[in-house]
């Protein structure tokens, strides 16, 4: 069976709209957070799409084809069989804004007030054929929505459908847009979102976390299709593991059961060890039961004696993407490999005790020969999905 590789990458972030700019502000202990969020306010949809096209798609969809074009361009994979080729692009809640604006016209002024445009505008695959479009991809296009694992599960599910044979290549990701003014206020009145405004995962006053926004998409191929056409590789998609809780719409299983399958499996499927990971890319929310039983999990698959390697979240330093999170998160990942550096844990001053392993608060640490990073996303549903990265 052909490995899985990724032969392109893109990201729309508060820190940056480049996989490598990205990176190179995480690792400079850079914040894109602002006034309580991870706003992408330098962002400009017409960079990838004319003003008609941006005004007939919403925010979620814009980011997804500004990634994704990043993506295909560092890819370019001229001459792909259109029909062997796919697109798994997820969103946690789709076109939010397009909802709440038109359902605010229609309340105030009636049916004529809707946009023609508002379903293929707000429905969650509306990313998934904008680009497949753009691309002219004419193989499987489908949009997952798994909450805040969506990112990691289109990645994971596009490895396999190039394992099975489906296709050659997939272009794979997440993207939200989800900083309105009734989804802020619905993730508060939950009580998921800091008070303060601060994205402190594993700090012992850590009190929710920080809604971001922006997308991820990644170019992946089967290794023998990337060979033969010389293509640039920048990792591979070692490993895949997913599992449910089945415990509770919101809160984690509290003996954290199913992000130790979800890691477990992960591993079997990369034939790799505990031993074998030197770097883990937390889920790492901020919120006070996320990160204690992420830890408790984390234990339960790497054990106890000194055997956990370093830890990070990225969200301390853009926040929580929702559906994007786990797609930016492994190309953070990537980054760390090619660098050898793990970008760190910004705001983490007061450990909690029960977070007792290395969170790189102290980073970037150098990490030389970094070959195997594993990276944990968990979803309201209790849904889980883990990805396991290794070096070109």
């Amino acid at each position: 069976m052909s490995q899985v590789v990724i032969t392109g990458r893109g990201v729309v972030t508060s820190l940056g709209e480049t996989a490598d700019g990205f990176f190179d502000a995480l690792i400079d202990r850079r914040s894109g957070i602002a006034d309580g969020v991870g706003a992408c306010t330098e962002f400009d949809p017409e960079v990838v799409m004319t003003p008609k096209e941006a005004r007939r798609a919403d925010r979620v969809s814009h980011f997804a084809l500004a990634a994704a074009q990043q993506a295909w361009d560092e890819a370019s994979p001229d001459g792909f069989d259109p029909e062997r080729a796919a697109v798994v692009v997820g969103t946690g809640v789709g076109g939010l804004e397009t909802l709440e604006r038109n359902t605010l016209a229609w309340l105030q002024d009636g049916e004529r007030a809707v946009s023609p445009m508002f379903v293929p505008m707000m429905m969650p695959n509306a990313a998934a054929g904008l680009i497949a479009m753009r691309f002219g991809i004419q193989g499987p296009g489908w949009s997952i929505a798994s909450a805040c694992a969506t990112g990691t599960h289109a990645i994971g599910e596009a490895k396999r459908m190039i394992e099975r044979g489906d296709v050659d290549l997939v272009v794979a990701g997440g993207t939200e847009a989800a900083l309105t003014n009734v989804c802020l206020a619905a993730f508060k009145r939950m009580g998921a979102t800091s008070r303060v405004g601060i994205s402190r995962p594993f700090d012992a006053q850590r009190d929710g976390f920080v809604m971001g926004e922006g997308a991820g998409v990644v170019v992946l191929e089967s290794e023998t299709h990337a060979k033969a056409r010389g293509a640039r590789i920048y990792g591979k998609v070692a490993g895949y593991g997913a599992s449910n809780d089945a415990f509770h719409i919101t809160q984690p299983d509290e003996d954290g059961r199913g992000a130790i399958r979800s890691m477990t499996k992960a591993l079997e499927d990369a034939g790799a060890q505990p031993g074998d990971v030197g770097y883990i890319n937390a889920h790492g929310t901020s919120t006070p039961f996320n990160d204690k039983i992420e830890t408790l999990a984390i234990k339960g698959v790497f054990g106890t004696n000194g055997s956990v390697p370093p830890i990070s979240s990225t969200k301390s330093a853009i926040g929580h993407l929702l559906g994007a999170a786990g797609a930016v998160e492994a190309v953070a990942s990537l980054g760390a490999i090619e660098r050898g550096v793990l970008p760190p844990t910004l705001n983490l001053t007061e450990p909690d005790p029960e977070c007792d392993l290395d969170y790189v608060p102290d980073g970037p640490r150098e990490a030389p020969g970094l070959q195997a990073v594993l990276s944990n996303s968990f979803g309201f549903g209790g849904q889980n999905a883990t990805l396991v990265l290794t070096g070109a």
